[in-house]
């Protein structure tokens, strides 16, 4: 399949062959049942991307048609399938949540009214909230919470850019906004309306001096808004980044290690 993937990605005239379409429809299938992923973990605990799998994605565009899908009185014109048969796979889907098929979703999620791209990896106990957005190729592990209005950013290109990961046991708050391949530890937990980039400053600032990150917060970390003061040739001004305050507790249950630590940080969610 690698080698077919490579070959149309350099060719797109290929796209027109009987067997490269049929392995870009097998991939995307094996993606929507969970059998292959876009990101994985390693034996180490780092990530690894499978880039072929992105361009797949990618070359899954150009060879569908447009098409009106009509789910009751709502009308849909696009190119891409919804994801059906929930019952079966164990889901619960609350109107009107809608999720493309090319995406895994895992038994035992609930889905509020949010969206989930195609390509992205959402794992079981996870609660998808109220207007959240689950981007392209983004991978939610076991158990997180993703609040109401929350934005994990889709990635596609660049094919080797590494998508969103939100580990295992995550709490995520309100409105808050996950992009560029971040990724959050296990059991971290995002107060309302923190703001993750590529670029933003995650600055730890339990100790005696600040100990900043890039692109991942810390397992377990507590994080809230923040900002720092940045000189330009206008000025010094307030710039945006995120402070871990503290860390939930690892010997107790995971719900009341979460209460405790909202309640001794009196983080906002």
């Amino acid at each position: 399949m690698i080698s077919i993937i490579e070959a149309a990605w350099n060719n797109r005239e290929l796209l027109q062959d009987n067997q490269t379409h049929d392995t870009i429809a097998h991939i995307i299938e094996e993606l929507d049942k969970g059998r292959l992923r876009v990101a994985e973990p390693s034996e180490n605990g780092e990530w690894v991307v499978n880039e072929w799998i992105k361009k797949a994605v990618i070359l899954y565009f150009p060879i569908r048609n447009m098409e009106t899908i009509e789910v009751g009185p709502f009308e849909f014109h696009d190119k891409m399938a919804l994801k059906t048969g929930y019952k079966e796979l164990g889901i619960r889907v609350v109107p009107p949540a809608v999720s493309r098929y090319g995406a895994y979703i895992a038994p035992s999620v609930i889905l509020m009214p949010s969206y989930v791209n195609i390509g992205a990896f959402v794992d079981s106990g996870t609660m998808v909230d109220t207007w959240a957005t689950v981007g392209s190729c983004a991978q939610i592990g076991k158990d997180v919470h993703l609040s109401g209005g929350v934005g994990i950013g889709g990635v596609l290109e660049p094919v080797q850019a590494a998508p969103v990961i939100i580990e295992d046991g995550a709490f995520i708050g309100s409105r808050c906004i996950v992009v560029e391949g971040v990724r959050v530890g296990k059991e971290a937990v995002l107060g309302a309306n923190v703001v993750l980039t590529k670029s933003t400053k995650i600055i730890d600032v339990t100790g005696d001096s600040p100990v900043e990150h890039i692109g991942f917060v810390p397992e377990r970390s507590v994080v809230i808004p923040g900002s720092y003061t940045k000189e330009f040739p206008a000025g010094n001004y307030q710039v945006p980044c995120a402070l871990i305050i503290g860390k939930r507790k690892a010997s107790t249950d995971l719900k009341t290690s979460l209460n405790d630590a909202l309640r001794e940080h009196q983080v906002a969610v």
